[in-house]
Order: structure tokens, then C-alpha cells, then sequence
């Protein structure tokens, strides 16, 4: 019987077939992608189409002192000032540590650009496995992805078609419990503050979700405020800020995440808003600053940790390509 995850494996581009597509030698096809040497435009153009719609990455590890026998597991995340994928980060490197596997990590900065960049840098050293936050990706990105030999995994969203392997939570399902909780207790006025959503792809989901809940029960956001910025404290509590100057009668607001939902919770502190007497907050994520705040923060937990440990294990293994759902748990605090 053959192994399922043996009956989708796609062996990864190489150079002979990038040069029998173009039309031109080994030699010349190797001359054009490593830029050196004399070659004509046209033919410059034929070899980089041809390895762009193959999603050839060149072999690093070719002639190289590299041992044979070394394994790498390459994994590509947004940031790691944030702490979500810091934790991410802990689950992965601790499950491949265990088995004697390196981790090599790049950061995007929520630049799909950048995260190409990285891509094709990562699998032009071979790696055993990639791993990659969230499912949505550019177009030579995705051909990369889907033609490295290797195993993928890509982790926290399950909102959408995966390479290989897919493990995370619905980012659109937490926005709709979130909704669903604030409506159960009655609230009506109720806004969001947010960040970049067009960057990142997951916290829009989120508010899709949220918002089309209230729209299906009938109970419209009142006013949205939007920062193309990073999330953070200072940007959540200048957020609220300018949301409650426009629209004082809100009773609810739904936060993009923790950072953004703290700061405003200090906003509220230093203006005498009574919270959630006058004024509920909601955030998203789970942190320990709004679990430790004087009055605990309504949220969203992510199983941030969990999500990179069953990854790591995934990639390494001979499991078939799924897509695993580990949910998310929803924190009843003080705070809506």
C-alpha cells in the first residue's frame, strides 16, 4: 500500500527541465540565473519565465561543505516583536530540537513581497520542510511553495486551500463568536478599532466575521476606526480615542487584538469611562496582559504554542496533507 503523503510528493524544478521549457542549454540557463556571463535580453527573459512558472529556486547546497546528513527546517512569520508568534516559534523550535533538527527563521514584516524573498532564499539551501503563518501568498510564492520537494505547513489560519499541511484555527469563527458574545450581553452600539487589515490578511477574516454577524442580527457596526500602522498599545488607545470623539454612544468595541483592546482600556482608564458599565472592550488573542489587568480582558485565546509544536511534529513526519483544526477558547472576563 503506498503512503498517501508519497502519492502527492512533487519532486522539486530543477535546471534541465528550466532549460528544455526555455529552449537553451544547461550551461546557458545556469549562466542567466546565477547573472553571470554573457547572454542575449530575449534569452535572459525565456530562462526567468521559465523558472518563474516552475517555481525554480536554485540549489545552494550543491558543491557546498555543507554536511549531507544535516537537516534544516526553515520557518517564515510576520514578526517576532509580537508575542503570538514568538510563542508560535517556541512550539516549532522546541518539537524539532527534540529530534535533532535546526530551525532557520525569516520575518516578513506582513510584506508578501518580503515573504517571497524569503521563500525562495529558504528553499534554495534545501531545506527538509517549510513552514509559513498564514495561507495566503503570492503567485510565485505558491509555486515555490508547492514545488519544493518537501513537506509545507502552513500554520494559524485554516481560512482557505492549503499547500500540504494546514494547522491552525478560523480566524472568521472568532470573529463570529466574538459578536455572538457581545450581542448575548445585550450590547447594541457597538464599534471596532482596528490596524492594517489589508497587511494582514487573518485580522481581516476576523472582522469579516464580526462584522457580518451584527449585520445578520440586525445590529450594524456603528463606526469603525482604522490605523494603517502596526498594532499596538498607543495605536489601540488612540484608536478608541478618536472612535468615541465621532460616536460618544457606543456601548461595545471590538479590538483587532489584545495590544490594541489594552490600550484601550487605558484610554478609558485616564478618562473616567466606566468600563464595562459605559463602555465594553473586546480583544482577541489571549495575551497575559489583559488575563493580569485590574479587570481582566474579554478575549479571544489563541492556541499559539500548540499550533507550531503540531506543525514541527507534521512536517517531520510521514503524515498524509491535512488540515487541523485546534480551535480556539473564549475568555469571559470583565471587561464586556
Amino acid at each position: 500500500m503506498s503512503n498517501p503523503s508519497e502519492d502527492k510528493l512533487i519532486l522539486p524544478a530543477t535546471l534541465a527541465e528550466v532549460a528544455r521549457i526555455a529552449g537553451v542549454g544547461s550551461s546557458t540557463a545556469s549562466r542567466v540565473l546565477r547573472d553571470r556571463g554573457s547572454f542575449s535580453n530575449e534569452t535572459r527573459d525565456k530562462v526567468l519565465a521559465a523558472a518563474a512558472g516552475l517555481g525554480y529556486v536554485p540549489n545552494r547546497i550543491a558543491g557546498s561543505l555543507a554536511s549531507t546528513g544535516s537537516q534544516l527546517v526553515a520557518v517564515v512569520v510576520p514578526s517576532l516583536s509580537n508575542i503570538v508568534f514568538a510563542d508560535l516559534l517556541t512550539g516549532a523550535t522546541g518539537a524539532l530540537e527534540e529530534r535533532g533538527i535546526q530551525c532557520v527563521i525569516g520575518v516578513t514584516d506582513y510584506d508578501m513581497q518580503r515573504e517571497e524573498a524569503l521563500i525562495a532564499s529558504m528553499l534554495a539551501w534545501r531545506p527538509a520542510a517549510i513552514m509559513v503563518a498564514g495561507l495566503e501568498h503570492t503567485a510565485p510564492s505558491l509555486r515555490m511553495l508547492s514545488a519544493s520537494g518537501g513537506r509545507v505547513a502552513e500554520l494559524i489560519d485554516i481560512d482557505g486551500q492549503g499547500v500540504d499541511l494546514v494547522v491552525g484555527f478560523s480566524s472568521r469563527a472568532a470573529g463570529v463568536a466574538s459578536a455572538q458574545h457581545l450581542l448575548s450581553r445585550g450590547y447594541r452600539e457597538i464599534g471596532y478599532v482596528g490596524h492594517d487589515l489589508e497587511r494582514d490578511k487573518r485580522a481581516s477574516k476576523r472582522f469579516a466575521g464580526f462584522r457580518d454577524t451584527l449585520l445578520d442580527a440586525g445590529r450594524p457596526l456603528r463606526d469603525l476606526q482604522f490605523t494603517l500602522a502596526a498594532s499596538s498599545v498607543e495605536v489601540g488607545r488612540l484608536g478608541l480615542e478618536a472612535l468615541l470623539a465621532r460616536s460618544p454612544r457606543l456601548d461595545a468595541v471590538y479590538f483587532s487584538n489584545d495590544d490594541m483592546a489594552m490600550g484601550g482600556y487605558f484610554h478609558c482608564l485616564s478618562r473616567g469611562i466606566a468600563i464595562p458599565r459605559e463602555l465594553a472592550l473586546f480583544g482577541f488573542n489571549g495575551l497575559n496582559i489583559g488575563a493580569f489587568a485590574p479587570q481582566p480582558l474579554t478575549t479571544i485565546r489563541t492556541p499559539r504554542f500548540a499550533i507550531g509544536k503540531v506543525g514541527a511534529e507534521l512536517v517531520i513526519s510521514d503524515a498524509p496533507a491535512q488540515t487541523i483544526d485546534l480551535g480556539f477558547e473564549l475568555i469571559d472576563g470583565a471587561t464586556a
